[in-house]
């Protein structure tokens, strides 16, 4: 399986998905004029990824800065896909980062936290 790469641009995020060292990355902005189109390929990939690294340890790394309505549906569906593998024994830690000064972000992470069962994750706060 390959390394999955999109680099950021003005409305969406770098995202940063490897296979080898089950270390995945999104940051940025996420404010897509197409949720389903910008983040179908993303699920697809992560699809396929789950099954072959079933039993990993799977870290992830989310430091988005703004980010709309429809991008939050997509990142609640990422977060629902990795809780689902985590209950079925993969460990996944999830490192919701913010700028300690972006209050909106931390309350989304709260949100998305509240969420998740089987996920480990982690208010990450930094200046």
């Amino acid at each position: 399986m390959d390394k999955f790469v999109v680099e950021a641009t003005k409305s969406t995020p770098k995202i940063c998905l490897n296979p080898v060292t089950h270390m995945h990355e999104i940051s940025g902005e996420s404010y897509p004029e197409n949720c389903s189109t910008f983040y179908g390929p993303v699920f697809n990939w992560f699809k396929e990824y789950l099954v072959s690294a079933k039993g990993s340890a799977i870290k992830f790394s989310i430091d988005i800065l703004y980010f709309n309505s429809s991008s939050s549906k997509a990142f609640m569906e990422l977060f629902e896909m990795l809780d689902t593998a985590a209950s079925s024994g993969t460990k996944i830690a999830v490192d919701w980062r913010y700028h300690e000064d972006n209050e909106v972000a931390l309350e989304c992470g709260e949100d998305f936290m509240e969420e998740v069962e089987s996920v480990s994750f982690n208010l990450v706060s930094y200046s």
